[in-house]
């Protein structure tokens, strides 16, 4: 299934650029950004033009195709050193996705492959190009199949809730939380969404509402703290969120409030569901307390989109993330299936069957 727009594309051949929705300005205008070169798209990252785990993993790449397609004529040593320096200064951009590193890892190790089966440098930029265009594709698979096993748990006239976002524009495809929404409505079920503001950046009241209403999909938005009062209304069947990584016994890093949601979702007796791609867990980390949090510019909650909304020199705390224990989370989806009441064993289970963990 499409959806009317794209977020990131890669436009041309070798050299070409990286064409994406600016993000920053929806959802008043509709403007494809333009990313020639990497800090091009080091700025784009951390600016969140372009925003979302998945989204960021492709874009890292595309950024590490954009920092090589000029090399030619190259030795194989001094194409790899030079990858691995594009690929740590892109890494520089945000701290807290783990899809950011784990497509620059996967870039990296492409190109060491290459090298040791003896290619030159030519040969090694030109698999570059193949590994960033497969990793494109896959995401955008994999969104479907997220779609596919999320919406197996959306009946026909459920109210849904969603923070920040996690759809299409969080992604090359069609989204993650979102996903199973967008099956859903494909597959004839009538459903609604409720749209949690998700302040301070209004990610889902500028771009969750917006996608979903390109999408011709029931969309309410309501502040972040209106939440709460809505599940207590009986107005919500379940909760599906995103995340930008997941520790191996489950804890779920995502957008600031999220945590918020899922306390509320446990009160009362409301589902809560996490949907994500195998590249989201960070197989490295055992806990959630060992995820970086990212801390935003204070400016971000003190001028709310350019107004002054803080009095001068008051102290701001602006971390962009929390972390959801697993214990709040009914279920997490996967492009391998359901993990029902993620624990570490379950989690490594998973991981373990789909060949993303070792022993």
């Amino acid at each position: 299934m499409e959806l009317p727009f794209h977020t990131l594309q890669w436009i041309g051949g070798r050299p070409g650029h990286v064409s994406m929705i600016e993000q920053t300005l929806l959802p008043t205008q509709r403007v494809d950004h333009v990313v020639r070169d990497v800090p091009g798209m080091v700025d784009a990252i951390y600016r969140l033009a372009v925003r979302g785990a998945p989204a960021i993993g492709v874009a890292a790449a595309f950024g590490v195709m954009l920092g090589v397609q000029g090399f030619r004529g190259l030795s194989p040593e001094e194409t790899l050193g030079r990858t691995r320096e594009i690929a740590a200064t892109l890494a520089k951009a945000r701290p807290t996705a783990v899809n950011l590193f784990w497509a620059l890892d996967r870039m990296v190790a492409r190109a060491d492959r290459e090298a040791a089966a003896g290619a030159g440098g030519d040969a090694i930029v030109a698999a570059l190009f193949d590994e960033g265009h497969t990793i494109y594709r896959e995401d955008r698979e994999t969104c479907l199949r997220l779609g596919e096993v999320g919406a197996e748990r959306i009946a026909d006239g459920q109210t849904l809730l969603t923070h920040c976002n996690a759809g299409a524009l969080a992604t090359a495809g069609i989204g993650t939380a979102l996903a199973p929404m967008y099956v859903a409505a494909h597959q004839g079920k009538r459903i609604s969404v409720f749209a949690d503001e998700t302040r301070p950046l209004l990610q889902g009241a500028r771009i969750t509402a917006w996608e979903l209403a390109q999408a011709g999909i029931d969309v309410t938005v309501i502040t972040d703290n209106m939440a709460g009062h809505v599940m207590k209304s009986g107005k919500i069947d379940a909760v599906f969120v995103g995340s930008d990584r997941i520790a191996r016994n489950g804890d779920v890093c995502n957008k600031i409030g999220t945590y918020s949601v899922a306390v509320l979702a446990k009160e009362h007796g409301i589902p809560f569901y996490v949907v994500a791609p195998l590249s989201t867990f960070d197989r490295e980390l055992t806990d959630g307390s060992q995820i970086p949090i990212e801390e935003r510019p204070a400016e971000e909650v003190s001028e709310g989109l350019g107004k002054r909304t803080a009095p001068p020199g008051v102290k701001v705390f602006n971390p962009a993330f929390d972390v959801t224990p697993a214990a709040l989370v009914a279920g997490i989806v996967t492009e391998a299936g359901w993990i029902d009441q993620p624990n570490r064993e379950r989690v490594e289970a998973v991981l373990r069957e789909a060949g993303a963990l070792a022993g």
